[in-house]
């Protein structure tokens, strides 16, 4: 695939060096495998899309919902409680069944899949990295365990600096294919790893990208087989999704797994569907479409400890539950989590606002959230093209508009 050019807006064109900026990235972000090589995340079912919800059920509560979407970049807006879409909202121009970029929503997609070969005792998360992959030895990862990893508490020098040419996320999004290559760079994202370097301090959080791509070969290692394929069989295929998914790939075939998955909000929504189900897919893909739902479950939940036909084991109960609690708020930097939410914290690639209502989102730049709301039982999916990849505004922005769905639910 060349880096060609590819009309954005108007006389616009998004090409390999400014897909990610403003204003290209609004039509980017729907277009990805236009401009960088991606692989088919296979589902094994489909299932027909219901009738369409709207804002209606909300809008008692928060009148000016529809202009705080749009004021916020939104291109699709899904909540889900239960089993029911109870509001779901796309802009101009994006529909139900477009898929979208998701950014780092997609490294909790990973831990999901990493999640799957712990419990069957193939990944020991106290293990060091290199017992899988022993090519990382002299690198950064040449020490930390898995789990480490997972959380995020090793000090790498890697600059998470999406803006600045001379950071060590832009030379990672060269090595994958993200951006046009310099000279020097490494081949890539496998040979990007082995470059990585630190000083050998772990137990405080650095939010690192390289982190779930060392996840996604752990996975590889492991099981012999490619990241892609591993997605789809581990999660994708289980969910009853209505599309596939897709993935970037780098010259090597390696998924990008820190960031690159497109999706249809719909089928995100049953990854939140899941996380709250326990780790379990409920009523697999016979759902009846003319109830709108997303992801239709079983109602006795003893159903499913005693082996139900109609539902999926994804990831264990135990897993999805250190999620859900959260991980230890005191290793993080405090500036993660701005405003009220300055008790959260980071478990197994997943993000715990530290609020009351437990409230446990997958966050990607340029404004993606995947927000599970467990007093309510509901699952809100947001996904946007901030003009800014990474800012407190759009953090506090966002993160209070999916507390006021929560509370009027």
């Amino acid at each position: 695939m060349t880096a060609a050019s590819h009309p954005a807006s108007g006389e616009d064109r998004a090409t390999l060096d400014n897909w990610q900026e403003p204003p290209y990235n609004r039509w980017a972000f729907s277009h990805l495998s236009e401009i960088v090589p991606t692989a088919t995340v296979s589902r094994h079912a489909a299932r027909p899309p219901g009738a369409l919800a709207r804002l209606e059920a909300l809008g008692v509560a928060i009148p000016d919902l529809e202009s705080r979407l749009e004021a916020t970049y939104t291109d699709a807006f899904l909540v889900l409680r239960g089993d029911q879409v109870v509001a779901e909202w796309y802009r101009a121009g994006f529909e139900r069944h477009d898929r979208h970029l998701v950014m780092s929503v997609s490294k909790s997609l990973c831990a999901l899949v990493v999640g799957s070969l712990v419990d069957e005792g193939r990944v020991h998360t106290a293990a060091p990295v290199t017992r899988y992959v022993p090519e990382l030895a002299g690198s950064v990862y040449d020490g930390p365990t898995v789990q480490q990893v997972l959380d995020m508490v090793i000090h790498v020098d890697y600059d998470e600096n999406y803006v600045d040419p001379r950071s060590q996320v832009q030379t990672h999004d060269r090595s994958a294919g993200w951006r046009t290559r310099r000279d020097g760079d490494p081949a890539n994202d496998y040979e990007f790893l082995k470059t990585l370097r630190g000083d050998g301090s772990t137990g405080v959080f650095q939010y690192c990208s390289a982190n779930t791509d060392v996840l996604a070969w752990v996975i590889e290692q492991v099981t012999g087989n490619r990241y892609v394929d591993e997605l789809s069989s581990r999660l994708w295929a289980k969910l009853g999704a209505d599309r596939d998914a897709t993935i970037t790939v780098d010259p090597a075939g390696f998924g990008f797994a820190n960031g690159g998955v497109s999706c249809t909000a719909r089928d995100l929504a049953r990854i939140g569907r899941l996380m709250l189900d326990g780790g379990v897919v409920r009523g697999g893909r016979g759902a009846d479409a003319s109830r709108d739902a997303v992801g239709s479950r079983v109602a006795d939940a003893s159903r499913d400890a005693a082996g139900a036909a109609d539902s999926v084991r994804v990831v264990s109960r135990a897993w999805v539950d250190a999620i859900m609690a959260g991980g230890d708020p005191a290793v993080m930097d405090q500036d993660y989590f701005p405003g009220e939410f300055r008790t959260g914290s980071y478990k197994n690639q997943w993000w715990h606002m530290g609020n009351e209502r437990g409230n446990v989102s997958a966050i990607g730049i340029h404004g993606q959230h995947l927000w599970l709301d467990p007093p309510t039982d509901s699952v809100i999916v947001k996904l946007s093209t901030w003009p800014e990849p990474d800012s407190d505004e759009w953090h506090l922005t966002q993160s209070r508009l999916l507390l006021e769905v929560c509370e009027a639910l």
